[in-house]
């Protein structure tokens, strides 16, 4: 790939360290549910990984991602083969997926929560969306989560109060798997990436994006996390990249994904 670029904002930097988490994956069916995952899901497809698997979201696979938002009346989507929802059910249970999801608690264990906040299950403070498919996702295949906005209010303190998602928590784990059977890859926040390579899987550092410290990390945190032993700044996004995004996000969604669209660099 060419030379980093140097003008870039941080939705495009999030895309591409979204993107490199698939590069190693092979040929897997990739979701990623927002914007941002999204776009660094056809990114992938188009540079790190070309052997990725993306569907329309409807019943088709496609040999070619299709562009976020409204398209030309002349454009022609490429589709590959039929893909209707029942395969995607046996390729989830198979195994062969990794989705980026958008929790709105994450807590030390990886364990994820997009249903309720605060009170009891049957009368939440805030209800939300429900566990939906995160249950049987997380249990099936691998998983990977974007923050948009890192703060002690996503990454909580003790456990998610509602728990959607499998995670390295040896109390709840289920009958007959083991820490090894769990697939959680990747954290891509605003201002780091993260994996679970700490001791006994803790939420370890990896990365942090350009003008960003060690401390505004830990101290945005509600648990203790792990470092690396080899902290690296978060590559900046090659102009190829930000071609291609540019070229499957024509409308500039990302652009409203991160409040005030920060670049990328904020030292």
């Amino acid at each position: 790939m060419s030379n980093a670029a140097s003008d870039y904002s941080l939705a495009e930097l999030m895309i591409c360290a979204n993107a490199a988490i698939y590069e190693n994956d092979g040929e897997v069916l990739v979701t990623g549910i927002g914007v941002l995952p999204r776009i660094a899901a056809s990114l992938a497809m188009k540079t790190c990984n070309t052997e990725i698997m993306m569907t329309d979201s409807e019943s088709w696979m496609l040999a070619e991602p299709n562009p976020l938002g409204p398209r030309p009346a002349d454009f022609v989507q490429q589709n590959e083969n039929w893909m209707g929802f029942a395969r995607i059910f046996e390729n989830v249970w198979s195994g062969r997926r990794h989705i980026t999801g958008g929790p709105t608690q994450l807590d030390r264990f990886g364990q994820s929560n997009i249903s309720a906040i605060g009170g009891t299950h049957q009368q939440p403070k805030v209800q939300m969306l429900g566990a939906r498919g995160f249950p049987g996702n997380s249990i099936s295949h691998l998983n990977s989560f974007l923050v948009p906005a890192h703060s002690t209010r996503v990454f909580v303190e003790g456990e998610c109060d509602f728990v959607c998602t499998i995670g390295y928590n040896p109390e709840r784990l289920p009958r007959g798997y083991s820490m090894d059977d769990i697939g959680l890859r990747h954290i891509i926040t605003d201002l780091c990436v993260m994996d679970f390579g700490g001791p006994d899987h803790q939420v370890r550092v990896v990365s942090l994006h350009p003008g960003i410290t060690a401390e505004q990390v830990q101290e945005n945190t509600g648990f203790a996390l792990a470092w690396a032993d080899d902290v690296v700044t978060t590559a900046a996004p090659t102009a190829e990249q930000l071609s291609i995004i540019a070229a499957m996000d024509p409308h500039n969604q990302r652009s409203k994904q991160l409040r005030d669209n920060p670049p990328g660099d904020r030292s």
